[in-house]
């Protein structure tokens, strides 16, 4: 994925009125659930997501598998 495309999906996924819960897949599998707008912070390329807790994960544009406008346990098939 393009640092510009990352940034362009996570802008409107975050912009959408009513926000609406999603989901960041990693590559090797590992997915969170984005369920508030102001807990992602992106520019560059580059994103942190503060986990429950307080907990950030970062990544980046080439981490990521996928981007799923949907809450995790939604099925994708």
């Amino acid at each position: 994925m393009t640092s510009e495309h990352f940034e362009q999906v996570l802008g409107e996924l975050r912009a959408r009125t009513p926000f609406q819960v999603f989901t960041v897949e990693l590559h090797g599998g590992r997915r969170f659930e984005v369920d508030h707008p102001g807990v992602m912070f992106f520019r560059e390329g580059v994103a942190v997501f503060l986990a429950p807790g307080g907990i950030p994960i970062i990544f980046d544009h080439d981490s990521v598998n996928q981007i799923i406008a949907a809450p995790a346990n939604t099925s994708i098939e």
